[in-house]
């Protein structure tokens, strides 16, 4: 009877021990013993741990990818508040975590990509490829007056993507929601509000801009 492949037993534990430890700190020794398996299982799948976590990656983009059709299919929902229910989505996920975890792919563009073509080249894919379908959601708020248009649909997704991010950094330090939450509540005020509260915005600070030019030009 032929032998059950471990090969996906250790990239599972791989890719929780490198949730833990860090690109880095994660040995192939933490790894195989993680998932139980001999090292010689992990030399016959992968050539190299930079190769591993390479896979490590696309199998986690591949869950990530899950949670973004997820919110951003639901047709129920208006796509401002489908950009919301993302954002929602991952803060129940990382509450679930204790604030401890935070996104792999956040942690890999830190650790890894200044030492590893291979890596840095595979995460600019991966940041190519999530941007879309925020892009086409953005655009979608746009066509419907929910977001206001001053900015491409794909410039304002890299700048959400990037700066959740960084809320997610923070977080880990903090161990706690707050800066996710402030990020949520910045970014739907100022970058991703509509078009309407916007041009109300506009109206309102011409308005009194002329209340004060009048001021100014009445006799004392």
């Amino acid at each position: 009877m032929a032998r059950r492949s471990l090969r996906s037993d250790i990239l599972q534990a791989g890719m929780q021990v490198m949730f833990r430890s860090g690109y880095h700190r994660a040995s192939v020794r933490d790894i195989c013993a993680a998932a139980g398996a001999p090292h010689g299982s992990f030399t016959n799948h992968f050539r190299s741990k930079e190769a591993f976590a390479a896979e490590v990656l696309d199998r986690y983009f591949d869950y990530l990818k899950g949670l973004v059709s997820e919110a951003l299919n639901d047709k129920s929902l208006r796509p401002r508040e489908r950009l919301k229910r993302y954002l929602d989505i991952i803060t129940a996920n990382l509450q679930r975590d204790g604030w401890k975890v935070g996104c792999l792919i956040g942690d890999f563009s830190l650790g890894a990509s200044g030492q590893s073509k291979l890596l840095r080249q595979r995460l600019e894919g991966i940041f190519q490829e999530w941007r879309a379908p925020f892009a086409s959601c953005i655009a979608a708020a746009q066509s419907a007056g929910e977001v206001d248009s001053q900015f491409h649909a794909t410039d304002l997704a890299e700048f959400l993507l990037a700066s959740w991010q960084g809320a997610i950094l923070r977080m880990k330090v903090e161990r706690g929601p707050a800066p996710l939450e402030r990020f949520k509540k910045i970014v739907f005020e100022t970058v991703l509000r509509s078009s309407e509260r916007t041009g109300r915005a506009t109206a309102a600070k011409a308005s009194r801009r002329h209340t004060a030019d009048s001021k100014s030009r009445s006799p004392a």
